[in-house]
């Protein structure tokens, strides 16, 4: 495109010598030139290698941006509690599942601590588990069998003391008509308070032996089954936490995708508070980097972004694979603009269809944002134009022997090739440079007039 600046247009036809006066007076530079001055007569031009139709045709909408090949999912992996690598199960570029184990840490004494819980809990379970089920027929028949002999022991000792109460009242009938001595008495008396206490203790042992074969029979209160439960919940509790502590000493991977780094090695001891590094046997805060599926980020300038939309096709090409053009879709807009250099821009992320497998994260790339053509457009070459100082732009457009300048309104550009909205009809012819009678300032070595 060739910037116009400050030409004026000149008729050699019409060439006056006033002009040439008001030059010598230095009062070149407040003259107005009106419309009809901006045309020329143009004899030696080639229409063939000169100039070109104006066409129409369907004029195909692409906007070109530079970008970079980058992750859609990256995360680095830590533990959650410092300690020291066992095992590191990874390598970069391996691709990994998600769950699957990243990494072991040390964890003799959690594995111990589990260990011991586990047959804590096992036992606990058991009691529970005898509560609920009550007592075997062996026992309540063996609480029954110690009543029955309790209650033996009882009616022996009711008696022998009916027994020794007999003996004592014939006793006593004997000392009174002095047939027997005080002495005989004494011991029939003391005999009846012997067989007394025995029948108590036989009646008392009765009782609880009673008492234990309806508790046989019955199985154990509520109470203690809700004390044997509660035990068990409380041991669940605590091997729980001690689960939940050795799980952490597993690094797992939070997503499927490819181990893209690696900061440490076994026996390197890490802890998230510190920063990572890629030392060898450095203190690290990360085990390794892991990336998912494969996008590219671009800044698309303000001026461009109205005819990108959500899932537009896009053209990926790489320096790299210079034979070889990648498909993508636009994922996302950015809604907010980002201002850079005194840049407007939107940031535009494209969802890669081909090239997962050949493209690397971290790679510049060129896009090319393919839009729906315009059908039947007035297109016109993008090297046809000029721009004067104003901004406005114009073609030299040809009518016989006769250039003038024409004001033209532009559309889309699109390669080589822009839209013209106003300003030209379909078969015009227009230049494809200015008339070599003009002059560019800043090109040509002239202090003469330029548009």
């Amino acid at each position: 495109m060739i910037s116009m600046k400050s030409w004026i247009p000149i008729n050699i036809g019409n060439f006056k010598p006033w002009v040439a006066g008001i030059a010598g007076v230095g009062l070149l530079g407040i003259i107005t030139i009106s419309h009809k001055l901006l045309s020329q007569t143009d004899p030696d031009i080639n229409y063939v290698n000169d100039t070109v139709l104006v066409q129409v045709q369907n004029l195909s909408i692409q906007i070109k941006a530079n970008g970079v090949v980058s992750p859609i999912r990256k995360i680095n992996l830590s533990p959650i509690e410092a300690g020291r690598i066992v095992e590191l199960l990874v390598r970069e570029g391996d691709r990994v599942t998600k769950g699957q184990v990243i990494a072991r840490m040390d964890n003799e004494q959690l594995r111990a601590q589990v260990s011991q819980y586990d047959g804590v809990l096992a036992r606990s379970q058991a009691e529970l588990a005898q509560r609920l089920a009550g007592n075997r027929q062996e026992e309540i028949a063996k609480a029954a069998a110690e009543a029955v002999r309790y209650e033996a022991q009882l009616q022996e000792a009711r008696s022998r003391l009916q027994l020794a109460t007999k003996k004592l009242g014939r006793r006593q009938f004997l000392t009174e008509l002095g047939a027997v001595t005080r002495e005989s008495l004494d011991e029939s008396q003391t005999e009846v308070r012997n067989a007394i206490d025995n029948v108590s203790q036989a009646e008392a042992s009765l009782k609880v032996a009673r008492q234990e074969l309806l508790k046989q029979r019955k199985g154990f209160r509520v109470e203690e089954i809700s004390q044997a439960r509660a035990q068990v919940a409380e041991t669940t509790a605590q091997l729980q936490g001690y689960q939940i502590q050795l799980s952490k000493t597993l690094v797992r991977a939070p997503f499927s995708g490819t181990i893209t780094r690696t900061f440490t090695d076994a026996g390197d001891f890490v802890t998230p508070t510190t920063s990572a590094s890629v030392s060898d046997g450095a203190t690290a805060a990360s085990i390794a980097e892991l990336s998912s599926g494969l996008e590219v980020e671009a800044k698309v300038p303000e001026a461009s972004i109205a005819p990108i939309k959500l899932g537009q096709a896009v053209e990926v090409r790489s320096d790299s694979y210079p034979d070889q053009i990648f498909k993508g879709r636009v994922r996302l807009i950015a809604p907010r603009a980002v201002l850079e250099n005194n840049v407007t821009s939107f940031r535009i992320k494209v969802t890669l269809q081909t090239g997962l497998d050949t493209l690397k994260a971290g790679m510049n790339v060129k896009l090319t944002f393919v839009g729906e053509p315009i059908k039947n457009a007035l297109v016109v070459p993008l090297a046809a134009i000029a721009t004067q100082n104003d901004g406005q732009k114009g073609v030299w457009l040809v009518k016989g022997q006769q250039t003038r300048f024409q004001f033209v309104r532009l559309g889309s550009e699109s390669g080589s090739q822009a839209q013209v909205l106003d300003g030209l009809q379909a078969g015009d012819r227009i230049r494809l440079s200015p008339p070599v009678t003009q002059s560019i300032r800043g090109v040509d070595n002239t202090e003469g007039t330029g548009i």
